[in-house]
């Protein structure tokens, strides 16, 4: 069962994988799938990362839900969909008392990449 377990985590990862890459807008992507160094990751006290990773997720569910970005020629869209996904990582990680920097750093790019074409 174990096995099982690691396999399908494989296969959903992979799928997330597939899916980032077709959300790839040029050289807005390679930064982000490459980001280091967000204020997320530097903050040291749990409780408010958390809190902080919750409103960007927030925002970007709203984004993401919202007809006006959906139709919108401008790709915030896709941005807050990649937004939610990598937030959710981080907050799933943090409510499990493990710092991901990885979906941290990401969580932040995503979302700033989004506010960037809702302006």
């Amino acid at each position: 069962m174990f096995s099982m377990r690691k396999a399908l985590a494989a296969a959903l990862l992979l799928a997330g994988s597939v899916t980032a890459q077709a959300a790839d807008i040029g050289e807005g992507y390679a930064q982000c799938a490459l980001a280091t160094g967000s204020t997320l990751a530097g903050q040291q006290n749990n409780a408010t990362l958390s809190d902080e990773v919750v409103r960007l997720m927030n925002e970007a569910v709203g984004v993401a839900d919202d007809p006006r970005w959906i139709n919108s020629r401008q790709p915030a869209f896709t941005w807050a969909s990649e937004a939610k996904v990598a937030c959710g990582k981080a907050y799933g990680y943090l409510k499990a008392s493990y710092r991901d920097e990885d979906w941290l750093n990401k969580c932040e790019c995503f979302h700033s990449r989004m506010l960037q074409y809702m302006n």
